[in-house]
């Protein structure tokens, strides 16, 4: 990292076989209007589509924004691109967006950089977002955990896990790179990265929804956690050791949430893995209780009787 006054922001997209996607988030990215510099550092990850050859449209228009890497061979399933994205950051702040989300607000960047420059206590923002079906474009939810601005409580970040806020609202300081700690290292995703923000001054909220989530992207992470029983076992894991180790690096300051998490997690798993017995007992009543009441219902009706589940899964096939 080589901070550069005169570049405030740094948006750091990374990209794999995003042809259906790419472009609403380029122009996510051009349309942005502020009343400072920012670059665009787009990584694709050796794409076997054409993700490739429309960021090169981009970086033709926009030479002097879009700041691209193609990578020959894919670096993902390697060591990961951190490595490649983070050195090449200039400004003050880094502003996210994976490569298959896209901005709504041509003012987001300027609102989320004023924010932070008035709340010098906080080390990473985030907004409001729509998350939509990939697919068929069909809104699913608002990923909205408060309804007006605010600054939301290190607890509730820890608590809320990495889908409390969008990846593509996330707003943060470059310094927080320097000397990232141990929780982060050991685990380096959005949700680490969240809780890594928030633990100075919490995390301040924008209400305004200004970006666009897609779920069950094709290819996405999400989609192959989805369909994958042991990466999806092996990751909730490393999630359990990463909250041990934030634990004791935080000398237990938020031991309490960190607990209820842990159980929280367990719970979710019960319910992922069709478990529903162990999910109605009595250890997770109280989790059980805040549920919507057709989670409740559905969780009952299978726990009562489990063949329905099997149906319903030869059903969809």
């Amino acid at each position: 990292m080589s901070i550069e006054p005169n570049i405030k922001v740094s948006i750091i997209c990374n990209a794999y076989n995003h042809e259906q996607y790419i472009r609403s988030a380029l122009d996510g990215f051009v349309m942005q209007k502020t009343d400072f510099a920012f670059e665009v550092l787009i990584h694709d990850d050796a794409s076997t589509d054409r993700t490739a050859d429309i960021i090169r449209e981009y970086e033709i228009k926009y030479p002097h924004l879009i700041k691209p890497i193609y990578q020959a061979e894919n670096q993902y399933s390697k060591n990961g691109i951190s490595q490649f994205q983070y050195p090449r950051v200039k400004g003050k702040y880094i502003a996210a967006c994976e490569g298959d989300d896209y901005w709504t607000d041509p003012l987001k960047l300027q609102k989320q950089f004023d924010a932070m420059e008035a709340h010098p206590e906080v080390d990473i923002c985030a907004h409001g977002a729509v998350q939509v079906d990939a697919n068929t474009g069909k809104k699913l939810d608002l990923i909205c955990p408060a309804n007006h601005n605010t600054i939301l409580a290190t607890e509730d970040v820890i608590y809320g896990g990495g889908g409390y806020v969008a990846t593509a609202s996330l707003f943060y300081r470059t310094n927080i790179l320097v000397a990232p700690p141990k929780f982060r290292q050991f685990l380096r995703l959005d949700y680490t990265l969240q809780i890594h923000g928030a633990l100075r001054g919490g995390m301040l909220y924008l209400s305004d929804c200004m970006s666009v989530y897609r779920a069950l992207a094709t290819g996405s992470w999400s989609t192959r956690m989805l369909g994958d029983q042991k990466m999806r076992q092996a990751h909730d894991q490393k999630v359990v050791q990463m909250l041990n180790i934030l634990n004791e690096e935080t000398a237990g300051k938020y031991d309490s949430v960190i607990q209820k998490k842990l159980l929280f997690n367990e719970f979710r798993n019960h319910v992922t893995e069709n478990e529903c017995k162990k999910a109605l007992s009595k250890k997770y009543r109280e989790i059980f209780k805040t549920l919507p009441i057709k989670n409740r219902v559905s969780i009952r009706i299978k726990a009562v009787f489990p063949f329905l589940t099997t149906l319903m899964r030869n059903l969809k096939k």
